[in-house]
């Protein structure tokens, strides 16, 4: 271990001369977010006679960055832990540190760079494309992606093929959750006071015949959209429009949809209104039927940031399901210059056909957030959310509501800046 720490010691002050020397730049930062939750009714209904869940869970971050005028390298390697689930005693960690992000630019022109290796995507809202930064472990893809901007006009196109490990043969995939091809598009133009986004993403899973391995192949859907962000003095306007198609892992055609706008009122720069909506299209009776699927899937977005904190719907749940109608109403508080209160109010509905009806009701759920700037590189969250279901839930979870659901967390997060150089 000491061999390791001198020899690391050293490989960083090797570094540091070869930045002063090249005129180049190099920048450490760490993260060390614990974060309590309590689970009592999160993601579905709570059973009967079942205990809650209580528990921290910790992320751990080294983030690295070396940049000059012609390259960058990334490097962000993550541990992800529950506290206890290793001996005090520990010999073998089976939490070691894993590659969250590792990625090289090559800067062609001040405008135009070539990205390479493991990164996040964060594009717009979130809402399609996003980082997933609630959860400790995060997501991130593996791909090429080249990005233009000129003035106010930006350009990314991204492609990415996966495969489980090198071979001599064979190329199928049979790593669950992730796409085998993906290709995305995304346009976006500022003027003073809109700024529209266009995306395209095709997404290619891997579909696995057990019997026949030669019917093995890899089906395609596509994801059209736009995000539209209008601003002008206190009043803020954002919309989502999302059209999905082609076909799902199963061969069934997609026809499938969202909407989604909202208005923004900021008050003396201290107090916000958001009054919104979304629909994501949906199955009647949450199947599909006739190999047509009319259910929207939001993929890779930040889910957890749009339809409740307590994450009933599409995080990593309600696929292919009836999707889902969310009207909202949120206020936001700014108590000092360190402290902010939020308070958002979701009535969720059914919008494809649920027992025979339409816009059923599912429930409403009431998330209220304290967040406090202990110091820069300090913050704390402390959050509640509580569900009152209604009938319709109580049907797509298959789970009477016979318990209270509620949730609570609180989240330290320290994001200190270790060592930066001068810029020559």
């Amino acid at each position: 271990m000491k061999t390791i720490i001198l020899k690391s010691t050293a490989a960083l002050f090797i570094l540091m001369f070869a930045t002063h020397s090249l005129h180049a730049q190099f920048q450490l930062d760490a993260e060390i977010r614990p974060q309590y939750e309590f689970r009592n009714g999160y993601k579905t209904l709570f059973p009967d006679q079942t205990d809650y869940a209580s528990f921290v869970s910790q992320r751990t971050r080294l983030i690295s960055s070396y940049s000059t005028n012609k390259m960058k390298v990334f490097v962000s390697i993550q541990n992800i832990r529950v506290w206890g689930n290793v001996p005090h005693l520990n010999v073998n960690d089976k939490n070691g540190f894993v590659l969250h992000e590792g990625y090289g630019e090559i800067k062609f022109k001040p405008n135009l760079l070539l990205r390479l290796g493991r990164q996040e995507l964060v594009y717009d809202d979130q809402r399609f494309l996003g980082n997933v930064d609630w959860a400790v472990q995060g997501r991130s893809h593996e791909l090429a992606l080249l990005k233009f901007s000129k003035g106010d006009f930006k350009l990314d196109f991204g492609a990415a093929m996966n495969q489980d490990a090198d071979s001599l043969t064979g190329r199928t995939y049979i790593q669950q959750g992730n796409y085998k091809n993906m290709q995305l598009l995304w346009m976006n133009k500022t003027w003073k006071n809109i700024s529209a986004s266009l995306l395209f993403l095709n997404n290619g899973l891997q579909h696995i015949d057990h019997v026949d391995f030669s019917k093995n192949e890899v089906r395609y859907s596509q994801t059209a959209g736009s995000h539209i962000k209008y601003k002008k003095n206190k009043f803020k306007l954002n919309s989502n429009i999302y059209y999905q198609f082609g076909n799902d892992l199963n061969k069934n055609q997609i026809s499938a949809y969202l909407l989604g706008l909202e208005g923004v009122y900021s008050k003396t720069g201290k107090l916000e209104f958001t009054l919104g909506g979304e629909l994501q299209s949906g199955n009647d009776e949450g199947g599909v039927k006739n190999k047509k699927n009319t259910a929207f899937s939001p993929l890779y977005g930040t889910n957890h940031k749009f339809n409740g904190y307590m994450d009933y719907f599409y995080v990593g749940n309600h696929m292919n399901s009836v999707g889902l109608l969310d009207l909202y109403f949120k206020t936001k508080t700014k108590i000092n210059d360190k402290s902010i209160v939020s308070f958002d109010l979701h009535q969720f509905n059914a919008p494809a056909e649920l027992k025979g009806n339409d816009f059923e009701a599912l429930g409403t759920e009431i998330d209220i957030l304290y967040s406090y700037e202990f110091d820069k590189d300090l913050n704390i969250k402390i959050g509640y959310s509580h569900l009152f279901a209604q009938e319709g839930m109580e049907w797509i979870k298959n789970s009477k509501n016979n318990q209270l659901n509620h949730f609570a967390y609180l989240i330290v997060a320290f994001k200190p800046n270790l060592f930066i150089s001068e810029k020559k």
